[in-house]
């Protein structure tokens, strides 16, 4: 019997030689300024903060009326 070495499993891997693929950058997007609009900022919390309260309404609702519903199912 007969043991196989490393030596006889190489493989060859060749690496692109495209030197243009290399000198790319990794991140693509441009780097801006620390500034940041405070109107911007403004609206998107406002535009959470209706969604939220939407929520909490919706919630606030359907318990009134269930709570409604089960007094007078148990008045009659």
């Amino acid at each position: 019997m007969t043991s196989k070495g490393f030596t006889e499993n190489t493989d060859n891997i060749e690496t692109p030689n495209d030197i243009n693929v290399s000198e790319k950058p990794l991140n693509p997007k441009k780097i801006s300024s620390g500034r940041v609009d405070i109107n911007v900022l403004k609206s998107k919390l406002e535009a959470q903060q209706g969604k939220e309260f939407r929520k909490n309404l919706f919630i606030f609702s359907f318990c009134v009326l269930l709570l409604g519903s089960i007094g007078i199912f148990l008045s009659l």
